[in-house]
C-alpha cells in the first residue's frame, strides 16, 4: 500500500483530495490539525507519532523530523541499499508528501504583529519535509499548491501514477516556494536591524500578471509584486474598466503616483512616457485638472492621469475630451464612473491609501548587466532649510512657486527643468544631456506666458545661462541645489537680472 504523507496549513480541497487518495488504497499519514479535520469528516487517518513511535512534542514544533518519516521520503528505490536499510530499520516509503506552510506571510501583514508572534508563524518541519520530497520527486510526488490536487488525482486515475515530468514541476513549484518563504523570514527580520545593504540580497516577487509585451512590442515582459505589504502602491491598485494594462501603462502609472505623493491639497499629474507633462493644484480635482491640462494639451493627450481626489462629474466630462490611457483616483462618483467608462479602452483604476508614504523600508532597484543597483527611494525635498543666496529675496507667492516647481522637479528625468507659478507647471523640460537644452526646449515649447514665471532645476547650472536665458523668458526667482564651482557667476547673473535665487543643497537626479 502507497502512503501519503498530509499536513497542511490551508485546507482548502484537502479532505476531498484525501478521500480519493483512501479510494485508491492510499494510506494517509497525518498530524495535528490537519489529521482532526479528516477524522471529523471521517476519514481514516494514521498519526505520525504511531509511524515514529515518538509523541509530538513542544506543543507541536516536533513531529515530523524523524527517521522514520524522512527516511521513507528521501529512500531511492532504485538505490538496493538504500532499500535494504529501510527494511533492516523498518522503516517504510512514503510516496506522496502534501505539505503547505505556517502562514507567516499572513501573519507578518497584521497591524501591529509581534515579533514573537511572527517566530511561531515560521515553519521548520513543514520546509524540511517538501525539500526532502522535492530533492527525492523521482519516486515521491509533492504537492504545495491545493490547485494541484485535482491535476494529480486525474493522473492517478488514467495512469495509476503521476508522470516523471510532472513530479519535476510539482518539485520545481516547492523549490520555488520554499525560497520564497524563506526569503520572506530573511527579509522581515533584516528590517528590524540596520543591515540595509546585506552582504547578499535576496529578493521575493509574486506575479501579478503576464503583460502582452515589454516597453516594445517584440520584448515579452510580466508585472511582479513585493511579497508583503504594498498598499498605496501601484501593486495594491483595482482596475474596474478598460484594457489590459501593458509595460508601459504600468510603468508611467508608477511615476504619476511618485509625483502624486508630493501634494496633499486637490492635485492632478499627468505623465507620459514616465515624465511629468502638466501638474495642477486647485480648489477642488476640477480646477486641478484644468490647470494641468493647460501646461501642456498635446503632451498630456494618450497620457497617464492620476488624481488624489474623487473624481466627480465635471472632471470626467473634461477627461473624455481627450485620449488618455489611464485615469487612477481614490475613488469615482457614480455618475463620473459611467461618464468615463463610455470610451471602452480608457483603464480606470482606484487605490485606497493613494496618498499613503511608501513603506519606509522600500528601495529603488535598477537592473544593470549582471548586477542591481540598490538605493534608498528619494523620499526628501529639503524645502524647510533653504537659502537665499541673491539680493532679493522671493515674494511669499513666489516661494510657494518655488517649493511647486522643486516638487515637480524631482520626479522629471534628469536634465530637468520645470518652469511654473504657485499651484501650476507652465512648462516641463525634461531628459537632456545639457542643461541649457532643457531650458531651451521648457521655453521654446512653452503654450503658457511665461512672464513672472519661477523655475526649478534638479542639478545645480555649470554655467550662467540659464539664469540669463531664464531671465530673458520672465522667470522672476530660480530654486537650484548650489554647489558649482560657477555658483557665483549665476548669482551675479541673477542679481544683474534682478531674479531671486534660493539654493537648497540637495540635488535630484533621476535617470
Amino acid at each position: 500500500m502507497k502512503r501519503a504523507l498530509i499536513s497542511v496549513s490551508d485546507k482548502t480541497g484537502i479532505v476531498s483530495f484525501a478521500k480519493k487518495l483512501i479510494e485508491m488504497d492510499v494510506e494517509i499519514l497525518s498530524t495535528g490539525g490537519t489529521a482532526k479535520r479528516l477524522r471529523d469528516s471521517g476519514l481514516k487517518v494514521t498519526d505520525v507519532s504511531e509511524v515514529t513511535e515518538f509523541p509530538e512534542c513542544l506543543d507541536g514544533r516536533v513531529k515530523t523530523l524523524h527517521p522514520k518519516i524522512h527516511g521513507g521520503i528521501l529512500a531511492r528505490r532504485d538505490m538496493e541499499s538504500h532499500m535494504s536499510q529501510l527494511s533492516e530499520l523498518g522503516i517504510e516509503t512514503i510516496d506522496f508528501v502534501i505539505i503547505n506552510l505556517y502562514p507567516f506571510k499572513e501573519t507578518i501583514e497584521k497591524d501591529n504583529v509581534s515579533l514573537a508572534d511572527a517566530i511561531e508563524n515560521i515553519d521548520i518541519g513543514g520546509p524540511t519535509m517538501l525539500r526532502s520530497a522535492a530533492k527525492n520527486y523521482q519516486d515521491v510526488t509533492v504537492i504545495v499548491d491545493p490547485t494541484d490536487y485535482d491535476v494529480v488525482i486525474d493522473s492517478l486515475k488514467t495512469t495509476g501514477d503521476v508522470s516523471l515530468d510532472k513530479k519535476y514541476d510539482l518539485a520545481l513549484k516547492v523549490f520555488k516556494h520554499t525560497a520564497e518563504y524563506d526569503t520572506l523570514i530573511a527579509t522581515y527580520l533584516r528590517e528590524r536591524t540596520d543591515d540595509k545593504y546585506p552582504e547578499t540580497l535576496t529578493l521575493a516577487y509574486e506575479k501579478v500578471q503576464d503583460l502582452r509585451y515589454g516597453e516594445n512590442p517584440h520584448q515579452t515582459a510580466a508585472f511582479y509584486r513585493e511579497v508583503k505589504k504594498t498598499s498605496g502602491t501601484l501593486a495594491d491598485a483595482v482596475q474596474l474598466h478598460g484594457k489590459e494594462l501593458s509595460f508601459n501603462n504600468i510603468n508611467d502609472a508608477n511615476g504619476a503616483l511618485d509625483l502624486l505623493k508630493e501634494f496633499t491639497e486637490p492635485t492632478i499629474v499627468a505623465v507620459k512616457h514616465t515624465n511629468p507633462c502638466g501638474v495642477g493644484s486647485g480648489i477642488d480635482l476640477y480646477d486641478a485638472y484644468t490647470k494641468a491640462y493647460e501646461c501642456d494639451p498635446q503632451s498630456i493627450f494618450g497620457g497617464i492621469i492620476a488624481a488624489n481626489r474623487e473624481v466627480d462629474v465635471k472632471t470626467a466630462e473634461e477627461i473624455n475630451k481627450i485620449f488618455i490611457e489611464i485615469v487612477i483616483a481614490p475613488s469615482y462618483s457614480e455618475a463620473a464612473l459611467e461618464i468615463l467608462m463610455k470610451k471602452k479602452n480608457i483603464r480606470l483604476m482606484t487605490l485606497d491609501g493613494i496618498l499613503d508614504s511608501y513603506d519606509q523600508h522600500a528601495v529603488d532597484i535598477k537592473k544593470v548587466s549582471g548586477g542591481i543597483l540598490v538605493q534608498d527611494i528619494n523620499r526628501e525635498l529639503n524645502t524647510g532649510d533653504l537659502e537665499v543666496v541673491t539680493e532679493r529675496i522671493p515674494t511669499e507667492n513666489e516661494m510657494k512657486a518655488l517649493e511647486f516647481a522643486w516638487k515637480v522637479c524631482k520626479h522629471t528625468k534628469s536634465n530637468g527643468i520645470v518652469l511654473s507659478n504657485k499651484d501650476q507647471t507652465l512648462s516641463i523640460g525634461p531628459g537632456q544631456v545639457s542643461r541649457i537644452w532643457a531650458l531651451n526646449n521648457a521655453i521654446r515649447n512653452s503654450f503658457m506666458d511665461l512672464s513672472n514665471s519661477v523655475m526649478a532645476s534638479d542639478a545645480f547650472f555649470p554655467f550662467e545661462d540659464c539664469v540669463k536665458t531664464a531671465a530673458e523668458a520672465g522667470v522672476k526667482a530660480i530654486i537650484q541645489p548650489g554647489g558649482s564651482k560657477n555658483d557665483a557667476a549665476s548669482i551675479e547673473m541673477a542679481n544683474q537680472y534682478g531674479i531671486a535665487m534660493v539654493f537648497t543643497g540637495m540635488r535630484h537626479f533621476k535617470h
